[in-house]
């Protein structure tokens, strides 16, 4: 009896042993590969062990987590929101692009290039404290839908990239944001999305300031940007926030060079991975001449840096968590 049960609990511990890791990613060398680092890095056996403390992964979010077309997520919630404060003081459309974004005239705001687009996100992202900006971003991520998926945007979480943050995490990988999207707007949804801790997001940020409103000492987010985490600010933001070079790099595209750049060129084992846009009927099909998630010389340097790149098209058995796709 005993020597049955000894097998039973044998065979159970084996089964946890031998289960997939990353089962909607389809077999091959792009999932052989991560599997390989992952258990090269975390054998105490192997000439390349990391210990623990020093097992940082960090991931940008915009196109790599989730979707980001046909424009940048938090820029929609940006023009939701420009839309309910206009309708309250219009006043606030001070310029053709803030008229032109609370119109829904996408044509002319994509036309202001990034300086119109920081002053719609200044403008709609100002005039509250952190909690109430946040709660806005709850209740917006909990009720809106995308414009022409028309499904939940939690739902546009990338399955295969949740199993391998996932993954990376029950293999003792402590795992961080690091993205261009605004430090407030993602610690809103990032827990429940991700599984990754509000603490562990880096990100670009807003002018804040201290304040004590009606006896309560409160930070209120004012207009204009302190911090632009993007290429180099990536490097600038991980050394700030963390002290390490991460070992497991993802991002998706050149906005995010420079942060692989730099945390594969250090000593030790490292593994870089950009998510190549290749689906264009579960997802979209983009890379160089997209005005989203451009990708030029990351696709033109990933095989002499060694760095992995994802076809999402090939690799992935599923795109998105929600849907089933």
């Amino acid at each position: 009896m005993r020597f049955s049960l000894s097998i039973a609990v044998l065979a159970v511990f084996a089964g946890s042993a031998m289960a997939d890791p990353l089962p909607s990613w389809q077999e091959g060398e792009t999932k052989s590969r991560i599997i390989d680092f992952v258990s090269d890095v975390t054998d105490p056996g192997s000439d390349n062990y990391v210990t623990p403390s020093d097992r940082i992964a960090v991931f940008d979010n915009d196109g790599t987590l989730w979707a980001e077309k046909p424009v940048y997520f938090q820029l929609l919630y940006a023009l939701d929101r420009l839309e309910e404060m206009a309708a309250k003081d219009p006043t606030i459309l001070s310029s053709d692009v803030l008229k032109a974004a609370a119109a829904g005239d996408m044509d002319r705001v994509a036309k202001s290039g990034e300086e119109g687009l920081l002053e719609i996100v200044m403008v709609s992202h100002s005039g509250l404290s952190v909690p109430e900006f946040q709660a806005d971003v709850a209740r917006w991520i909990e009720t809106a839908k995308h414009p022409t998926k028309n499904i939940a945007y939690t739902d546009m979480t990338y399955q295969p990239m949740l199993e391998l943050l996932r993954y990376l995490r029950d293999e003792d990988f402590e795992t961080y944001l690091v993205s261009g999207g605004g430090i407030h707007f993602m610690r809103a949804f990032v827990e429940a999305a991700y599984g990754v801790p509000p603490e562990n997001v880096i990100g670009s940020a807003g002018k804040t300031r201290y304040e004590v409103v009606d006896g309560v000492p409160t930070i209120l987010k004012d207009p204009g940007i302190a911090f632009i985490d993007d290429k180099a600010g990536k490097p600038i933001g991980i050394d700030s926030k963390i002290g390490k070079r991460p070992i497991f790099i993802g991002g998706n595209s050149d906005g995010d060079f420079e942060m692989l750049e730099w945390a594969t060129a250090g000593n030790g084992p490292s593994l870089g991975l950009i998510v190549h846009h290749t689906d264009g009927e579960r997802e979209w099909a983009y890379d160089r001449d997209s005005h989203v998630g451009k990708l030029v010389r990351g696709l033109d340097e990933a095989d002499e840096r060694g760095w992995l790149l994802v076809d999402m098209a090939e690799d992935w058995k599923r795109v998105w968590s929600g849907t089933g796709n």
